[in-house]
């Protein structure tokens, strides 16, 4: 059985850039089946668009308040977008 497809757009703040931050969630987004972006923000904020199955896109925000080992997540802020995939695979940039 299938769930059906979402979208999250997350914000991530900390210190989330200059530690792997988006290197790791794509490898977690691309475990999960997911597609979509990791992006920094002029900002020092990480982007994060998912999108796919809504379990798998729930196992990545909840994994966005980890991150890699060197990151300090202190917030992260989801908003529900149209599933519209964004991109093929999943993209660091």
């Amino acid at each position: 059985m299938t769930s059906a497809k979402v979208a999250r757009r997350a914000w991530v703040v900390g210190r989330v850039q200059g530690v792997w931050f988006r290197g790791a969630t794509r490898d977690r987004a691309l475990e999960l089946g997911l597609r979509g972006y990791a992006h920094n923000l002029p900002d020092g904020r990480v982007e994060v668009l998912a999108v796919g199955e809504a379990h798998a896109v729930e196992r990545l925000l909840e994994w966005l308040w980890q991150g890699p080992p060197l990151a300090r997540v202190t917030e992260v802020r989801v908003e529900a977008v149209e599933p519209v995939p964004a991109v093929d695979g999943f993209a660091r940039g």
